[in-house]
């Protein structure tokens, strides 16, 4: 009888993304410390990209996670990532090229490792990111200020009734 919940193929991907990198050092489990670095592969190398399977990821994708991940500073920057991405020689970059890359970064960067690939991988599923600027408290205020029908002054103070409800187009006749 067949297992529906995975393929043999699937279990030997999931191994072997699970063993130790002696190149790195490490392995993918000990470094998520609760998440996955190999999900958080998956999810960012589809995200924006209707067509992808999943298993090749972009420099622009890279960016994404690297950003959403604060790995970003003053030692890392967009600027590196573009660098060390083309090193790879390909468009696209697989796990194993991937950490490949994360490692000669970290390395010409004098960064640790295993702290980036711990942002990225406990940095949540992909999406916008929930920073939050200097300037949101003042755009909240100007947009209020500006949306205050109580401050309309000529024509467009006859448009709305005293509650601040808009009159339709009773308000827009003499």
């Amino acid at each position: 009888m067949q297992n529906l919940e995975a393929t043999p193929d699937v279990v030997e991907e999931e191994s072997t993304m699970e063993k130790s990198n002696p190149k790195l050092g490490t392995s993918t489990a000990a470094v998520s410390g609760g998440g996955s670095f190999s999900a958080s592969f998956k999810a960012f190398s589809k995200f924006g990209d209707t067509k992808s399977d999943g298993k090749y990821i972009t420099l622009s994708q890279s960016d994404k996670w690297m950003k959403q991940a604060k790995v970003f500073d003053k030692k890392i920057t967009t600027t590196d990532t573009g660098i060390h991405f083309k090193k790879q020689k390909s468009m696209k970059l697989n796990m194993e090229q991937y950490k490949a890359f994360l490692d000669d970064m970290a390395k010409t960067k004098k960064a640790d490792l295993n702290e980036i690939m711990n942002k990225m991988a406990n940095c949540g599923a992909p999406g916008l990111s929930s920073t939050v600027g200097p300037n949101s408290g003042k755009a909240s205020s100007t947009i209020e200020r500006l949306t205050d029908v109580s401050k309309y002054t000529g024509a467009h103070k006859h448009r709305f009734d005293e509650s601040g409800k808009g009159r339709g187009i009773a308000g827009r006749k003499d």
